[in-house]
């Protein structure tokens, strides 16, 4: 059965207002590049971007709340238009909580994507949680939802469609990229 096919799945998915993201591990593959001069990179799938930009457009908020902090992280929130961005963050949850107080949506309207232990507070605080398919073991098991593709090989994009579909858009943005 695929997530379309799983009613409790979609129901979740059709109650988000806001999608917030782990960046490590999430939006990309987990791993630290550095360069001879000590610079960090990050590798970004270019279909979850497309993904969470297509979100926006049918009015679904989107935040970064990520342990670690990188000027890259800022830059790619910035080309995406995501204006909640915690980095730096350890205490995640507290994070979750100015998220909320900010955006006003309740935490039963967030979907949280994470990969690792510091993400489990906020994971099993939010209405809908998501980890991809190489996360650690133990939030695997404590999550609603494990896509199929890994951190930073499509999972994000997977869980975009999965909302799209959940609150009936995926039709209109067929329509609108067809016309």
């Amino acid at each position: 059965m695929n997530q379309f096919q799983n009613k409790e799945l979609v129901e979740l998915a059709a109650g988000v207002r806001l999608l917030a993201l782990d960046v490590d591990g999430v939006l990309t593959d987990g791993r630290l590049y550095f360069d001879q001069e000590g610079n960090e990179l990050k590798a970004f799938y270019t279909r979850d971007g497309l993904g969470l930009k297509a979100l926006q457009k049918f009015g679904i908020t989107l935040a970064i709340i990520t342990g670690r902090k990188s000027r890259i992280v800022s830059d790619r929130a910035a080309q995406l238009g995501i204006t909640h961005v915690y980095q730096g963050r350890d205490d995640k949850l507290n994070a979750l909580a100015e998220l909320v107080s900010e955006s006003g949506i309740a935490e039963q309207q967030i979907c949280y994507a994470g990969d690792d232990w510091i993400d489990l507070p906020v994971l099993t605080r939010v209405g809908f949680s998501v980890a991809p398919a190489d996360a650690a073991l133990i939030v695997r098991e404590k999550v609603h939802w494990v896509t199929e593709a890994t951190g930073g090989n499509g999972a994000v994009r997977e869980l975009c469609e999965l909302i799209l579909h959940a609150q009936g858009y995926d039709k209109q943005l067929e329509q609108t990229i067809l016309s």
